[in-house]
């Protein structure tokens, strides 16, 4: 076995870039020829090495080169890879046993995360935990919930979201490609309102409030009907979107209206969600107390699961039987929950998100004074994103992203693209990563743009 193959990550791995063969190397490329024979082409991945270790805030290919990453596994390893809490609890539990099926034997850490979870969102009222596996295993239960307990059929969801791949999700995504295309007819009663997207709003950012409210009102009550609706859901901060932070007060009026009506609210918080935004859920920046919450990405640190917490009346309201899955909360990955949880609140991970949040707006703004291709910076926490567009217009830029994501990747960086339009550079950097690293990731990422 060589060095590379045989490196421990967690944050003890060397906190370093460095490059020491081309990008892609030579065991990546033969990877690369073995992927193309074995897997179906649709399974695309953003960069072309092939990780061998992980922790901290860098990531060591097979080639042994050492790249800081600025995605954090899409928003999933949030509290750093590998990190000791993680390992050392889910460790711990897959020497005891790796699955019982929680329907047919159940066991203490599931109830553990879900006793956590009810104590950690937002509110104060009496609440309920179901666990599953992905996002969008979370929001297609969500939406079964809200259907049972409310007895109505409809779901309304925004412009510029994603939900996930399964079929009901797929058709409350908006994206058509690469999400929806060729993959349809898709699920009914499934209704898409405009998002308070200030930047792109027609009419200015002044109005995307008002006036997509107005849009929503008008399609809940007149087209769709109010007492036809189940649920609307909706991410606090869209994600693929391109961290889209709705207009001031948009939610806020969403919320009022779901409640006025007897329509459940959905917050939608898998990528934005268990500290990312610097509060443990993004719907905490509004104020908002949804009726159901759905968790994913870095609840478990990198192991499969996710979780719907909400009112007990409501999650209660599903008949025995009707929820659940083989592997829905699997005992190691309920343990490395927990871990997160633990580590978040003992290394102060939501004020290590906002640090990291204030450096990287600071930096990305002061490369946009520098440029005219980055329309608009936003986000929150550390969740930031620039949409870049063509000099002295709104136009989307997605060539660029793409010159920027390759630059960074030649030089020892790892980034992100999202949005409608394919022109968001989005960056989800883990809380472990240090100052130095994140000052050096965004040194090469000036050399990106200067590049163009």
């Amino acid at each position: 076995m060589t060095a590379v193959q045989t490196l421990a990550g967690g944050p003890h791995l060397e906190q370093v870039r460095r490059l020491i063969t081309e990008v892609p190397g030579p065991r990546s490329r033969e990877l690369a020829a073995r992927r193309s024979a074995a897997l179906p082409a649709g399974l695309a991945s953003a960069a072309p090495v092939y990780a061998a270790a992980a922790g901290g805030g860098v990531l060591v290919d097979v080639d042994g080169n050492s790249f800081i990453d600025l995605g954090s596994g899409i928003a999933v390893t949030t509290v750093g890879n590998a990190a000791p809490r993680v390992v050392e609890r889910a460790s711990r539990q897959l020497e005891k046993f790796t699955h019982t099926c929680f329907l047919a034997t159940p066991y203490e850490p599931y109830i553990e995360v879900a006793e956590a979870l009810n104590r950690l969102t937002p509110g104060d009222h009496e609440k309920r935990t179901a666990l599953f596996n992905t996002g969008s295993e979370a929001l297609e239960n969500a939406v079964k919930y809200a259907r049972a307990a409310t007895g109505r059929p409809a779901v309304v969801t925004f412009d510029h979201a994603f939900h996930g791949r399964t079929l009901l999700t797929m058709s409350m995504t908006a994206k058509n490609q690469p999400y929806k295309s060729t993959f349809g007819p898709f699920a009914p009663e499934v209704y898409r309102a405009p998002m308070a997207y200030p930047y792109r709003w027609p009419s200015g950012a002044e109005h995307a409030t008002h006036e997509a409210f107005a849009q929503f009102e008008l399609l809940v009550d007149s087209q769709v009907g109010a007492d036809n609706v189940a649920c609307v859901v909706v991410e606090p901060i869209q994600g693929e979107g391109g961290f889209i932070v709705p207009g001031d007060g948009f939610l806020r009026k969403i919320a009022d209206f779901c409640r006025d009506r007897g329509i459940l609210l959905v917050a939608d918080e898998v990528q934005t969600g268990i500290a990312r935004t610097g509060a443990w859920f993004a719907c905490e920046h509004e104020g908002l107390v949804p009726d159901l919450i759905a968790t994913a990405k870095g609840l478990a640190g990198g192991l499969p699961l996710a979780a719907v917490t909400g009112r007990a009346d409501v999650m209660d309201a599903a008949h025995a039987g009707g929820i659940g899955g083989t592997y829905s909360g699997n005992p190691a990955s309920c343990e490395a929950a927990l871990a997160v949880l633990e580590t978040i609140e003992a290394e102060g991970l939501l004020t290590r998100a906002q640090q990291i949040g204030d450096f990287m707006v600071r930096e990305l703004r002061d490369i946009a004074a520098q440029t005219q291709v980055i329309g608009e910076v936003r986000g929150r926490g550390a969740m930031i994103a620039a949409e870049l567009v063509i000099p002295g217009s709104r136009t989307p830029n997605r060539e660029a992203v793409a010159q920027i994501t390759r630059f960074c990747q030649l030089h020892g960086v790892l980034t992100l693209s999202a949005g409608t339009y394919g022109n968001v550079l989005r960056f989800l950097p883990p809380l472990s990563i240090s100052d130095a690293l994140l000052a050096d990731g965004f040194a090469v990422l000036r050399d990106a743009f200067a590049a163009l």
